[in-house]
């Protein structure tokens, strides 16, 4: 007789989603990231795969990782490395300027895409203060008539 295999329900933490997404801003790392979630990694891409918000914070999160090493490059550059026989250790900057260059124009995008959206709510803050000065200049113009 064949047996009926039952899913076994692993249980994850509930607050997975936060921890793996600061983790991931920290060292845009997704097998780290999901260690420190509690989670394994094909929780986390098949949770980006099927939930939208997810995978918008995940692009945000590597945005923020990318944004975070490049400035930790550019220190770098600026003052040098730092070598006191204790903790001497060398990094490879061309190859993180390489690292830059080829992910710059991924999250180029991503942050022109948040630039639009917070454009667009200004734009329409802005409109909503105009309408609410029209209606009260109509309303006052309404009064004078009245009065007059």
């Amino acid at each position: 007789m064949a047996e009926v295999r039952q899913k076994k329900r692993v249980r994850r933490p509930h607050n997975w989603r936060e921890r793996f997404l600061e983790h991931l801003a920290i060292s845009s790392n997704v097998a780290a990231a999901a260690r420190a979630g509690g989670i394994d990694v094909s929780t986390a891409y098949k949770t980006r795969r099927n939930e939208a918000a997810f995978a918008a914070a995940w692009q945000e999160a590597l945005c923020q990782g990318y944004e975070a090493l490049e400035l930790e490059v550019l220190c770098r550059l600026r003052e040098g490395e730092l070598r006191d026989g204790l903790n001497d250790r060398k990094y490879d900057t061309a190859q993180a300027i390489r690292l830059l260059l080829s992910h710059r124009e991924a999250f180029g995008k991503t942050k022109a895409k948040q630039s639009c959206e917070d454009e667009k709510e200004i734009i329409d803050r802005i409109n909503a203060k105009l309408n609410a000065m029209r209606e009260r200049m109509k309303q006052s113009d309404k009064t004078k008539r009245d009065d007059g």
